[in-house]
């Protein structure tokens, strides 16, 4: 009997990490009016050059409870338990059907173990809480050990970034008009981040222009780690691996002793803020929140 740790694609763990650490991801899906692709399935160039090209923007979905049951299913009558750790329940679905095919297989399975856990966040700060829970089992820690640390590194992760252009915001509908006149009138650029007790984006700052933005996401970073330390950084980018090489360089050389990674963002996140963006997703070394411990 081992633990199986389940998360979904908007973690964007890397496919070596999830092989590494036996992590299965069950894929979100995007919709444009002519065709749909599984968020796993689609080249991000495509994807992005499809918006470019034809201005629409596409719906996303989650994966249905009864794909959920089905993997599930599978797991259990394998002989072993579930942790399963997915993107906010105020930003998808997918937590809600996952909770709701749990409740139909204990009805079959009373003596399962699944525990399905609201990350509050998405994009690698979700990844890094899977991957706490991930190294966990691998160490053959008990079912409780291995929640516990998963909603201990929630309790230490953060994400913020800032978008190179407000258009995708305008057309995904996710600020007003004019708010969006006046930020291209002046220049302004948003720097946004994942409220973990909302479970919810919000505005952090704003800054004038980008590169002004950037200084503001290191500066979010620098404060955390003074207070908490540090542990893990992930450089997130949307079409900007240029842009994201300078920040990792920027980054690794301020905090030698602490790994940085690079990782695109997918379709599912990225249809809202789109390419250009530039954000970091980060673990502390002491909790940086103070969320409840109840999972479910």
């Amino acid at each position: 009997m081992s633990i199986c740790i389940i998360s979904d694609t908007t973690s964007y763990i890397d496919l070596e990490l999830q092989k590494e650490l036996d992590i299965k991801l069950i894929p979100l899906s995007v919709h444009f009016p002519d065709e749909s692709f599984q968020e796993d399935q689609v080249d991000y160039d495509y994807f992005y050059d499809k918006i470019n090209k034809g201005g629409a923007i596409p719906t996303s979905s989650q994966p249905s409870a009864w794909e959920f049951q089905t993997m599930f299913k599978e797991i259990i009558e394998a002989g072993d338990d579930i942790v399963a750790i997915f993107i906010s329940s105020e930003m998808s679905g997918t937590f809600i059907n996952a909770y709701s095919a749990k409740m139909e297989l204990l009805e079959e399975f009373p003596d399962a173990k699944i525990e399905i856990i609201d990350s509050r966040t998405n994009c690698m700060a979700l990844g890094l809480i899977v991957l706490e829970a991930a190294r966990a089992a691998k160490t053959n820690a008990s079912f409780d050990e291995v929640v516990a640390a998963a909603v201990h590194a929630r309790n230490c992760v953060s994400f913020c970034f800032t978008p190179k252009t407000l258009d995708f915001l305008i057309k995904g509908g996710r600020i007003g008009t004019a708010s969006a006149l006046i930020g291209k009138l002046l220049d302004i650029s948003p720097v946004l981040t994942v409220d973990m007790e909302k479970g919810m984006t919000h505005l952090l700052t704003k800054a004038r222009g980008f590169t002004k933005a950037l200084t503001k996401l290191y500066e979010a970073l620098d404060k955390d780690y003074t207070k908490n330390g540090l542990k893990t950084v992930y450089i997130h980018h949307i079409s900007a691996k240029e842009e994201a090489e300078k920040t990792k360089e920027i980054i690794a050389e301020k905090y030698p002793d602490v790994p940085v990674h690079i990782c695109s963002i997918g379709p599912v996140i990225g249809t809202h803020v789109g390419p250009g963006t530039i954000g970091i997703a980060y673990c502390t070394q002491k909790p940086i929140h103070d969320l409840a411990s109840e999972t479910n």
